[in-house]
């Protein structure tokens, strides 16, 4: 069998989600793995809290993947298997439908050319905002180009907000697509007031 099938039914076989395998130099054998996902039902009133791979979910996929590469004589030196993390690549469709409203980083293949307008330099490829579903069923991604307020900055209540830029993109344009890294040290936001 393929190492891809093997891993594959492995994984889903413990009930994850096989996100990449990556060989690298010196025998490496890198696994990403991450719950299976499936799109919030329309009824559903109150939000799920989102869940996340645990160093446990890595440690039952690794031992299975262990036995199971071992059965099928698959040569390697190390095994490490993780979660996507924070930066995590958006691979497919599903992907995009998962973290819509989410902050993205994207690379375009080509530069964009005269795409937006001439507000954005032509040789541009490489844009943060947030990715939001087209009408049409396609992507856009719409961003500020205002320089981000510095932490106990004062802003002033006249002070004109830079205006907002989309651009619109197929899966076919783009050359990577991932999470922003962004990570809010402030702790737990607000909690929700309750519907007494």
């Amino acid at each position: 069998m393929a190492l891809q099938q093997i891993v594959e039914q492995t994984v889903a076989g413990l009930g994850y989600d096989l996100v990449e395998i990556e060989r690298s130099a010196g025998g490496l054998l890198r696994i990403t793995i991450d719950l299976v996902w499936a799109p919030p039902a329309a009824a559903e009133a109150a939000p799920v809290a989102e869940q996340f791979i645990t160093v446990e979910d890595c440690e039952k996929v690794t031992r299975q993947l262990q036995f199971a590469l071992e059965v099928d004589a698959v040569d390697y030196k190390r095994l490490e298997v993780s979660s996507p993390g924070i930066d995590r690549l958006l691979r497919n469709e599903q992907d995009f439908t998962r973290f819509e409203g989410e902050v993205i980083d994207i690379t375009l293949k080509e530069p964009m050319g005269a795409a937006a307008g001439g507000q954005v330099a032509a040789n541009r490829k490489k844009f943060r905002g947030t990715l939001e579903r087209l009408a049409s069923g396609g992507w856009q991604i719409v961003w500020s180009d205002a320089p981000p307020i510095k932490p106990g900055q004062r802003v002033s209540k006249k002070r004109v907000p830079a205006p907002l830029q989309a651009l619109a993109f197929t899966l076919d344009e783009l050359r990577e697509a991932r999470l922003a890294p962004i990570v809010d040290f402030k702790g737990r936001g607000a909690k929700p007031a309750s519907a007494d």
